[in-house]
This record gives C-alpha cells, sequence and structure tokens, in this order.
C-alpha cells in the first residue's frame, strides 16, 4: 500500500513557526496548487491544499520561504475525524524551494 502526495503551488501567506509544549516545532501552510486544465468557464480554478510541517522541516520552511513563493511537497494524506467533520491535510516530509517571488519580479 501507499500513501504518497506530490504537490507544486504557491505559499499562501507568510510561514509561522510553532513551538509546543513538547518542543516540536509545527508549521501549518496553505498551498495554491492552480489545476491543469480550464472550467467551463475558459479559466483555470485552483484547489488550496492545508499541509502540516513538523520539526527540522518546518524550522526550514519558514526560514527560507514567504508569501508567494513556488514549493515542492512531498508527503502524505492524513485524514482526522471529528464529532463535526472529516478533515484532511498534507503531511510534509520533504519540501523543495522552487522559486521566490522576488526573483519573478
Amino acid at each position: 500500500m501507499l500513501n504518497q502526495v506530490v504537490l507544486v503551488g504557491r505559499l499562501t501567506k507568510d510561514l509561522e513557526i510553532k513551538e509546543l509544549e513538547d518542543r516540536k516545532k509545527v508549521v501549518n501552510l496553505t498551498l495554491a496548487v492552480p489545476r491543469s486544465f480550464k472550467n467551463v468557464d475558459g479559466e483555470y480554478e485552483t484547489d488550496f491544499i492545508d499541509c502540516t510541517l513538523w520539526n527540522s522541516v518546518a524550522e526550514n520552511t519558514a526560514e527560507f520561504c514567504k508569501q508567494g513563493d513556488i514549493v515542492g511537497i512531498k508527503g502524505r494524506l492524513q485524514t482526522t475525524n471529528t464529532n463535526e467533520r472529516k478533515y484532511t491535510q498534507v503531511i510534509a516530509e520533504k519540501v523543495t524551494f522552487l522559486s521566490s517571488k522576488s526573483n519573478n519580479d
């Protein structure tokens, strides 16, 4: 069995690293990933995908990336069930810094 996800998209906001009580570090981010096809109106839609980064992956990404940067994320899907809904997110195992928005201006 395999649970692997690969995404390439833009960061929707500047990243904020949080340290938990057990001293683990975490970053929660949303990645904007444009679809590769047009909808019925002839426009490209974008998916906004929630991702969680832990420890050194979180620290490095928060230090070197900001809103608008393009990153590649390799990870796995994780689903959490609450009383009210089911929530699916990507748990990042590796982040690749592809381009900075400031370099594209």
